[in-house]
């Protein structure tokens, strides 16, 4: 069985020093990878920019990207053979419409940025998807989080959704350890208590190869 697995942020450049990014460190998507290849499955692991070193774990092949862009050339290469897709990279909304060549001078008071949608990954791929293949997605809110991670979930075609809360202290970007609750698109609910990311990996990957192979 092949997975899809994209993880850590993407950096949208502005000039040749300046990026915009977010704090994603790609802490669970690559214990995500892990989790995956102890179960026997290859693993191609399409990784934004990240100070983790690449998993050595065979059956992981890691893929380095930095853009949105980059991002989705990668995984739309490997997504048609993949069984299984997850999508736990904090990928940027938006880009920079232009990346100036020199760096930009400090000038004025004030500095305005004109930013441009970037394509959405995991929903483009989402309407190719076949019915045997398994998406995985993952939403990071703020505000009223399941109804808008039940939202993400039917919108971007997805089989299953794991939601943060940055209300949870201890889960989300930074950490070594997560809390999530995972959705379904038939309204089932799984809770996953503060743990480390490696557990809830675990976790998450038995939730997948249970909805694989259901039990009578």
């Amino acid at each position: 069985m092949h997975v899809l697995l994209t993880a850590g942020p993407t950096y949208e450049p502005l000039d040749p020093v300046r990026f915009l990014g977010n704090r994603s460190t790609g802490k669970m998507g690559y214990a995500l990878a892990e989790a995956f290849a102890a179960e026997g499955m290859q693993v191609t692991l399409i990784s934004g920019p990240s100070a983790l070193p690449d998993p050595v774990s065979p059956g992981i092949r890691t893929v380095r990207v930095e853009t949105a862009a980059q991002m989705f050339a990668a995984a739309a290469e490997v997504a048609a053979a993949a069984d299984v897709w997850v999508f736990a990279a904090a990928v940027a909304d938006y880009r920079p419409a232009e990346v100036a060549v020199d760096k930009i001078k400090k000038s004025g008071d004030t500095l305005t940025l004109e930013l441009v949608k970037n394509v959405d990954i995991a929903a483009t791929l989402g309407q190719r998807k076949r019915p045997e293949q398994f998406a995985v997605g993952f939403a990071l809110e703020t505000t009223n989080e399941l109804a808008h991670a039940q939202d993400k979930l039917r919108r971007k075609n997805f089989d299953l959704i794991v939601l943060n809360s940055l209300r949870d202290a201890g889960a989300g970007f930074g950490h070594d350890t997560n809390k999530v609750t995972v959705l379904d698109a038939a309204g089932q609910i799984v809770n996953f208590e503060l743990q480390s990311k490696a557990d809830v990996a675990r976790g998450l990957v038995s939730l997948v190869l249970r909805y694989l192979n259901p039990t009578p």
